[in-house]
């Protein structure tokens, strides 16, 4: 069964996984459906990583809510999986088979009396930047994560816990559930094998001066793009222009922005061309007579999703530009944006005028950041390399770009070996 906040001080399973996204759900899930006991381990408050911030995902373009929802109700009915939210490792010792972990517990500041009736939220009269929509809204200081959050148990950001206006939501709370006075703890576990799943961050796009993300309020990223398109989101799914919140006429998608780029990020993320694809599905759905550009170095759509681009070709509205984007401007006066780019196969320098401009950025592995504290070789963009000997097994996209589908399957072979490698001992 779900353990949040566990007990004692000392805990012991099989396999740890750090990192509660899809793919490492999917690996905790499929190890203890083979009857190892498993620790599932996310630094954030709820588990799901960036798959429960997108609109839709590859390959059926369903919602998040699907897939997610069935692994939430797999983990739940486990009794052999132990999840730590607000958790991070800070020690590795020992070899394979045989890993003491210091593990950090932040607080929460809410208990697990919590029922999620949200009185508290309706009283707090402190407001914060919604990370999970990328600053676009606003939560209050006391919040769910998200629509799916799991645990579905409110959260206090830990830079308001000293304001005395927090009082209120503890007054309000009908359950006690609110302890502002919760302190770090640390534990240990005691694995046998462990997982590395912490997942990706977008690249920064203020980095790539050119393109004017930052500058100009209607160049946004494509994660960004997936939440305005989401339900759950800032505008509860429709899509409009941040300047003034007009509806689109015509948009821009701007491939491999800071991408294939020696000044930025040196390699493809592979998903990228198919992610602006469906992208612009949910213009098209939303506005039929949008006009719709994508510039791009050259359009990479691996296996049987080719299907999906020669599909978008046929659309008389989307127009393809084989070149990259070198500059954007803003008209000042109606905040449009001048896409500048030099057509490779005409030689043509363009000028595209377009109502929104949405950059893909690429994938960049958290552990470029954040590294794994045990000895574990990355190769030169951050991966963990998957070779023998490794201390850890790294999975999903901590390994290489992948989209959902793959880091799935990428994923279900980490449980594999993680089985292997605690029967080793």
């Amino acid at each position: 069964m779900a353990e949040f906040e566990p007990v004692d001080s000392q805990i012991a399973a099989d396999t740890l996984v750090v990192g509660g996204g899809i793919a490492g759900m999917t690996t905790a899930i499929e190890t203890a459906e083979v009857g190892r006991q498993v620790i599932l381990l996310e630094k954030l408050p709820s588990i799901g990583g960036r798959v429960a911030a997108m609109n839709q995902y590859f390959p059926k373009l369903c919602p998040p809510t699907c897939g997610i929802e069935i692994n939430l109700r797999r983990l739940r009915a486990n009794p052999r999986v132990r999840i730590l939210t607000l958790a991070e490792v800070e020690k590795v010792s020992g070899t394979v088979g045989d890993y003491e972990v210091t593990i950090k517990l932040n607080p929460r500041f809410v208990n697990e009396k919590c029922t999620a009736c949200g009185d508290c939220e309706k009283v707090c009269e402190i407001e914060r930047g919604n990370d999970f929509n990328f600053g676009i809204d606003k939560t209050k200081a006391i919040y769910l994560p998200h629509m799916m959050a799991y645990p579905n148990r409110y959260v206090v950001d830990p830079r308001f816990v000293g304001d005395e206006r927090l009082k209120k939501c503890v007054e309000a709370c009908p359950s006690d559930a609110i302890e502002l006075d919760m302190q770090p703890r640390t534990i240990t576990a005691k694995v046998k094998a462990i997982v590395w799943a912490t997942g990706w961050k977008p690249y920064d796009a203020t980095k790539i001066d050119n393109l004017g993300f930052g500058r100009f309020p209607n160049v946004i990223t494509n994660v960004i793009m997936e939440r305005y398109a989401s339900v759950s989101g800032p505008t509860e799914g429709k899509i409009v222009r941040p300047s003034d919140n007009a509806e689109v006429k015509s948009v821009g998608f701007v491939q491999c922005a800071g991408s294939r780029d020696e000044n930025h990020l040196p390699y493809c993320s592979a998903v990228c061309c198919l992610a602006s694809m469906k992208q612009a599905t949910y213009v098209r759905e939303q506005y039929p007579d949008a006009e719709i550009h994508m510039f791009y170095i050259d359009v990479r759509s691996p296996g049987r999703l080719e299907d999906f681009y020669v599909a978008r070709q046929e659309d008389e509205k989307l127009h393809f530009h084989r070149g990259k984007v070198a500059r954007i401007t803003e008209d000042p006066n109606t905040k449009n944006l001048i896409l500048e780019a030099e057509n490779t196969l005409t030689g043509e320098i363009t000028k595209t005028e377009v109502d929104l401009a949405v950059l893909a950025t690429g994938m960049v592995p958290n552990t470029v950041d954040d590294s794994p504290p045990v000895e574990t070789r990355l190769d030169d963009y951050g991966f963990i390399v998957d070779e023998p000997g490794n201390s850890l097994i790294g999975t999903g996209t901590a390994v290489r770009p992948l989209d959902v589908s793959a880091s799935i399957q990428d994923a279900t072979g980490a449980a594999l070996k993680a089985i292997i490698a605690g029967k080793g001992r």
